[in-house]
């Protein structure tokens, strides 16, 4: 009985801390910085949160339905950028949203998407997420994401100092389906890429399996549900959705991940001696900036920290908070490894997961489109040398459950 009791109090005293955490940092930033960076670490928090109990992983979604045809994770997918398209769009085609002035993520299409995608594809595998997944699973106490969120940001800082040779090979202009085919042609033109992608899945996985996957029956009351988990999938998608529309909102753009990451080792190179100030990613006026300012007052930055701060109150909500620092040496060196190219892949294609495929196709970029290809076809290779790094039962599934 002693033992159930410690474990329920430390299971509130996690939840109670990082939840603390979030709203202090929130005000702290808002008031030194402006209220809405300091609203966007509880938006950071919420994505967290969604993230862990809807345990929305785009690594294994991609990995179950190329390994057993299973699309449920895919389909999921669909419908939040479905409903991002449809709020985003619309503000984009605008250029103001509740008064603010917005952007998407629109970039170039070239040499340097293609190879970064592909290679942040086989680091989502070997790595055992992608940077949403990343972040959240670290947050919640997994420590092997932990290495790989170090070598994500390694990875990260080489892809800067690389950038600028990449950029220099052949690209076509940025396309944005808002401005060549206005709001409600760039809506239905995504619209019914979706559904095509969403019908593939059901076909696929109707074809090896006679009947599509039911969601697990969760046995808990509503309320208790909510706070503990696990969400149904379409709920996390409803909620990611929201919240990046809230990003934008905020921000005056959508989500991103990566480019804090190279920040971060950026100014870990600087305080060791280095010098990044001379690259050419970091002479670009916004990265510039960026270096020279507080960590603090970069956007990416807080969101990120409130996603693992989030992720980790979920956990203690859960009553999984029990990190397990006792890792295969093999297992470490496919996160050591993934983590490299994870962060390295993300430099080159404009962003990852997030940043280049959710944020940017609900961007109507091009790009965003061709990152996604580009990644799967990534991952279809990881997930072959995945054996090589995972023995028997830990090869096929998930190292997490957001993976």
């Amino acid at each position: 009985m002693a033992i159930t009791s410690a474990v329920v109090s430390t299971n509130h005293r996690v939840p109670l801390l990082a939840t603390a955490a979030i709203v202090l940092g929130a005000l702290l930033i808002g008031v030194v910085f402006s209220a809405n960076t300091g609203l966007l670490m509880i938006v950071g928090g919420l994505l967290g949160m969604v993230l862990y109990h809807a345990a929305f992983g785009f690594t294994a979604a991609w990995r179950v339905f190329i390994t057993e045809r299973r699309g449920r994770g895919l389909r999921a997918q669909m419908i939040m950028l479905a409903i991002a398209v449809v709020l985003f769009f619309p503000a984009l085609g605008a250029g103001t949203l509740f008064g603010t002035d917005v952007r998407g993520f629109v970039a170039p299409i070239g040499l340097s998407v293609l190879f970064g995608a592909f290679i942040f594809g086989i680091g989502m595998q070997l790595g055992g997420g992608c940077a949403s997944g990343t972040l959240f699973t670290a947050g919640g106490g997994n420590a092997r994401m932990l290495i790989t969120l170090l070598f994500f940001i390694v990875g990260s800082v080489i892809g800067s100092a690389h950038f600028a040779w990449w950029q220099n090979l052949p690209a076509f202009q940025p396309v944005s389906l808002v401005n060549v085919a206005g709001v409600g042609g760039g809506i239905g033109i995504s619209v019914v890429l979706f559904v095509a992608i969403a019908v593939f899945t059901v076909i696929m996985e109707k074809r090896r399996h006679g009947q599509l996957e039911q969601a697990p029956m969760i046995d808990k009351p509503g309320v208790e549900r909510w706070l503990t988990g696990p969400w149904p999938l379409v709920a996390g998608a409803v909620a990611l959705a929201l919240l990046n529309f809230a990003t934008l909102a905020l921000a005056g753009r959508p989500w991103g991940i990566t480019s804090a990451f190279a920040l971060w080792g950026a100014k870990g190179y600087e305080l060791v001696g280095g010098d990044v100030s001379q690259w050419g990613y970091w002479q670009a006026p916004g990265n510039a900036a960026a270096l020279q300012a507080s960590v603090w007052s970069d956007i990416t930055t807080v969101m990120n920290v409130g996603i693992m701060l989030g992720a980790l109150a979920a956990a203690g909500l859960a009553g999984r908070f029990a990190p397990n620092f006792r890792i295969p040496f093999k297992s470490v060196l496919a996160a050591v490894i993934g983590g490299i190219l994870l962060g390295y892949g993300a430099r080159l294609a404009f962003g990852c997961n997030i940043g280049a495929y959710f944020s940017g196709i609900a961007s109507g970029s091009l790009h965003g489109w061709v990152w996604m290809v580009a990644a799967f076809a990534g991952n279809m290779v990881g997930v072959k040398l995945r054996p090589f790094f995972f023995d028997g039962v830990e090869g096929r599934k998930p190292v997490a459950k957001s993976c």
